[in-house]
């Protein structure tokens, strides 16, 4: 399974567009891109695979697995990067500005019912992250 989040910069966060098999399952919200800075930056752009994961904090979610120079980036409901996160993926229903969204726990429910089945048949989840090419503008 191959997830894809196209994103847009800009400088107080990140919004993006979560597709698969050129449907969209959510938007995303993240921190502004800051060099892959912990703890005050977005992930830098590449390929990266998912598991499931569980916290007390977020209970059962995903982390992103594999990126460099960070650890325990994870997608969990979020409906503001600058106040929320801390370098994870928070998926929204809506965007409502940059790095904001609105209905995250929905949109966040949204994506478990896509990945869960896949996990549980222990199939890979690869997560793409790109941004906007000039041609798709």
């Amino acid at each position: 399974m191959v997830l894809v989040l196209t994103r847009t910069y800009f400088p107080v966060g990140t919004n993006g567009k979560l597709v698969y098999q050129g449907r969209l399952i959510c938007y995303t919200i993240e921190l502004p891109y800051k060099r892959n800075l912990p703890q005050v930056s977005c992930i830098p752009e590449g390929e990266y695979f998912i598991e499931k994961r569980y916290s007390k904090r977020f209970g059962w979610h995903f982390e992103i697995l594999d990126i460099p120079n960070r650890n325990l980036i994870l997608f969990h409901p979020a409906n503001n990067a600058l106040t929320e996160l801390r370098g994870c993926i928070a998926p929204v229903s809506q965007l409502s500005g940059a790095g904001s969204g609105t209905q995250s726990r929905k949109a966040f429910d949204t994506l478990k019912k896509l990945i869960y089945p896949q996990l549980e048949t222990k199939e890979s989840i690869l997560l793409l992250v790109q941004s906007y090419s000039l041609s798709e503008l």
